[in-house]
Formats: structure tokens, C-alpha cells, sequence
């Protein structure tokens, strides 16, 4: 056994007695599970209610990404460009400038363009920058108010920009983004990550800076209220050397500040990625009710599920602050959908800063933007082993394409 692995284990067992399981695991034999969805109209249907990510399992790509080159996108938030890599040699194979600050590149409903989201902070020249996934090149940028992220209602007619500045969503025709209607969150400060349920009828917005969730009625075009996330009594302490799971503080803070946020394969739950608590919250959605917590690593961050349904990994981007050094405690923590059990833990060799990301449309690799250390993570999904790639400054949203799946909601590629 190797001392990564002997870690690994150490560090298991320390995140498995932080577990809190109460609700979290799923029902096997509830009969509900394989009842049929009535989704909204527009929406195409969901194939397997046990497994709403059934449609994005390894074999099951659409014919609309025929003939798209197989690339890497990875944005870079401080030297506004956009680097290419290979990933069958590693390589990089192209970079072009687009506007200020993009944060993450984001598949269209349609799968046919890819969008860089270049928010511009502090500044009032944001924009959207496509690209073409069948030669990687970008096109004429689009003027945009303030995406920092942008999402597609289940029925592909909106692009969802969102607008975080502003504390607002803009919903845009997804071809042209020009305006249809927008809605105000004043409560959510920070407002930049999503998911939808699974009948297509809301979303949960994560508000950063207010730690809590705004959920949003699709079909009335309402906010129908706000969920302030709980914050855990203990969290991992941030030293500036490797992560030791053992090393623990009391959570002093306040509030959280929840990032990504991904539903569970039966549409019963959500998970929340929080960087202040260390760990993810799971939320009933239907409900707007929190209902457990699973302790990760430092600063959970991004989240994704693997190409079978049956795990979660989580980014845990090795630091409480916004604004982090090189070199931190990030790793990425694999949880067990049907349990909510931590199964494995990674670190980066060395320290690093995973961000945010994807899976290989095989299920082999996470891609992770190093958002701290100008690179880029390729993890085996299978051992956790890791390979760097230097890119541009603050690398931040990429994006794996080609990828599974009938349609994209957006961001780094959450598709159904």
C-alpha cells in the first residue's frame, strides 16, 4: 500500500465519523422511485425516474455533437483567454483572448455552441463569447449585462444568464440572447450556481454571500423563497500545510458560503457545496428543507456525478478564502449517491486548488481547474492519480466536450 492510499484510508475514516446520515440515503424500495415524471411542457422526459443521469452514461452520446473535435476548454479568469488542450496527448493545442474575466465556458441547450461567460468584474462590458465545438474557434462576442454563469430552462426556450452583480437572473432567447424577462433575488447575494428538479417546475440558486438558496418557480417566474443552510459545529482547519483530516477547528463562521450545487439521481435531493462548512449539504427541494450534512474536505467546491450515476465528486478547493495561495489543501472526495457515504478521498500531490469541472465523456477522467496554481487536474477516476497541465492565469469553469447526454442546463455541462 502506497501513502497516498494509507492517507486515503486514514482520512476515511475520519470524514465517515463526521458523517451525519439522517435523511440522506435513499429508499430502494420506495415504489415511487420508478413512477413515471410529469415533467413541464417542452421539457423531453425523463427516461429512468431511479436515475435522471441515466441519459448521460458513457455510450449515449447525441448525434448533435457528431463530428465535434474531443477538447478541454479552460477559461482564464486573469489573463482573459481561453486555453485548448488535447486530451489524448495532453497537449495544449490552441488559446484565444476573449472578454474580461470569462468564469465558465457553457454548453448550449442544443449541444451545438460552446459559451464562454465573460462576466467582467467590477467593470460593465460583460459578454458572451461562442465557440464552435466542431473547430474549437470562437466567434463575435455577444454584449451581455453581468454573466458570471449562465444556465438553459429544461425546455430549452431561455438561456439563463446570471447575472450575480445585479442579484438577478436574465432570461434571453438561447440563439440571439436578447432579453425576454428578468427576475430579481434581493436576498441572494452571490447568486451564481444551479440545479433543476426533476420534473423541470423549479430551480435552487445558491446565494454565496447570504449562505442560503433561493428557489425559483419556472412556470410563474417567481421567486417562491429562501433557505439559510446550516452551518456545521466543527470544520477542518486551514494551516497552510497539507490537509490533515484530523486537524479541526469550531466553526465560527456564521453562515456558509454555498457553490455548486447538484440533485441526486432519483430527484429526492440536493447537494450543496459549501466552502466555509467543508462539507455538503443535502437539501429536500420540494420541501426547502435541509435534511443532512457530509463533511468532504477544505472548501468543497464543485460537483459532479459520474458517468454511471453512482457517486458524486467533490472539489474541495483547499482554502476558506476567496482568494487563495498555491499550493493549498484541495483534494476531491467521492460520496456514494445511495448511501451519502464518503468511498474515497484524493489529494493533490504536493497541495493545489481544484475549481470546477467535468468528467471524460467515458467516465475515466475529472477534469479540475486549478484556480490557484495556473494548471489544470486530469484524476483517474479509478485511483485518484493526478496530472497537471500549465495553462493560463486563475483557470476557472472548464469544460470536458464532447459529453453525453440529450441537452445541456448549462454551466460546466450539467446534462440530462
Amino acid at each position: 500500500m502506497n501513502r497516498n492510499s494509507t492517507f486515503s484510508l486514514a482520512l476515511l475514516a475520519a470524514l465517515c465519523a463526521a458523517l451525519t446520515t439522517s435523511g440522506i440515503a435513499a429508499s430502494a424500495t420506495d415504489p415511487s422511485a420508478s413512477a413515471q415524471v410529469s415533467t413541464v411542457a417542452g421539457m423531453p422526459a425523463v427516461i429512468d425516474a431511479r436515475n435522471l443521469y441515466s441519459e448521460t452514461a458513457v455510450a449515449h452520446m447525441s448525434a448533435a455533437v457528431r463530428g465535434q473535435l474531443e477538447r478541454v476548454y479552460v477559461p482564464n479568469l486573469r489573463s482573459n483567454d481561453v486555453y485548448v488542450i488535447d486530451p489524448a496527448t495532453l497537449k495544449l493545442v490552441d488559446h484565444f483572448k476573449v472578454g474580461a474575466a470569462p468564469q465558465h465556458i457553457v454548453p448550449s441547450w442544443d449541444l451545438k455552441t460552446l459559451w464562454v461567460a465573460n462576466n467582467a468584474e467590477r467593470r460593465t462590458d460583460g459578454s458572451l463569447t461562442p465557440v464552435d465545438p466542431r473547430t474549437g474557434k470562437p466567434g463575435a462576442a455577444i454584449a451581455v449585462d453581468d454573466p458570471y454563469n449562465m444556465y438553459f430552462t429544461p425546455d430549452g426556450k431561455s438561456a439563463i444568464v446570471v447575472a450575480e452583480a445585479k442579484k438577478r437572473l436574465d432570461f434571453r432567447d438561447p440563439q440571439s440572447m436578447k432579453l425576454q424577462y428578468s427576475i430579481d433575488t434581493p436576498q441572494c447575494g452571490g447568486i451564481n450556481h444551479a440545479d433543476f428538479s426533476i420534473d423541470g417546475r423549479y430551480a435552487l440558486f445558491t446565494c454565496e454571500f447570504n449562505g442560503s438558496l433561493a428557489k425559483i418557480d419556472l412556470v410563474n417566474h417567481s421567486v417562491v423563497g429562501y433557505l439559510k443552510l446550516t452551518m456545521p459545529d466543527t470544520r477542518f482547519k486551514e494551516t497552510g500545510k497539507a490537509f490533515d483530516p484530523a486537524n479541526t477547528e469550531i466553526c465560527s463562521s456564521k453562515k456558509g458560503m454555498p457553490q455548486d450545487i447538484r440533485i441526486s439521481p432519483d430527484g429526492k435531493r440536493f447537494y450543496v457545496a459549501d466552502m466555509e462548512a467543508d462539507g455538503v449539504h443535502v437539501v429536500d427541494g420540494d420541501a426547502m428543507k435541509e435534511i443532512g450534512f457530509i463533511a468532504t474536505g477544505l472548501a468543497a467546491h464543485g460537483l459532479y456525478p459520474s458517468r454511471d450515476g453512482k457517486s458524486l465528486y467533490v472539489a474541495n478547493r483547499g482554502t476558506h478564502k476567496i482568494h487563495g495561495k498555491r499550493r493549498g489543501g484541495g483534494g476531491v472526495t467521492v460520496i456514494d449517491f445511495a448511501t451519502g457515504k464518503v468511498t474515497a478521498q484524493w489529494l493533490i500531490p504536493g497541495g493545489g486548488s481544484p475549481d470546477m469541472g467535468n468528467v471524460s465523456a467515458d467516465g475515466k477522467w475529472l477534469w479540475l481547474s486549478g484556480r490557484f496554481d495556473d494548471v489544470v487536474y486530469r484524476i483517474d477516476t479509478a485511483t485518484g492519480a493526478v496530472v497537471q497541465i500549465k495553462v493560463g492565469r486563475e483557470p476557472h469553469g472548464l469544460t470536458v466536450w464532447p459529453q453525453p447526454g440529450r441537452y445541456s442546463l448549462g454551466h460546466t455541462g450539467n446534462l440530462r
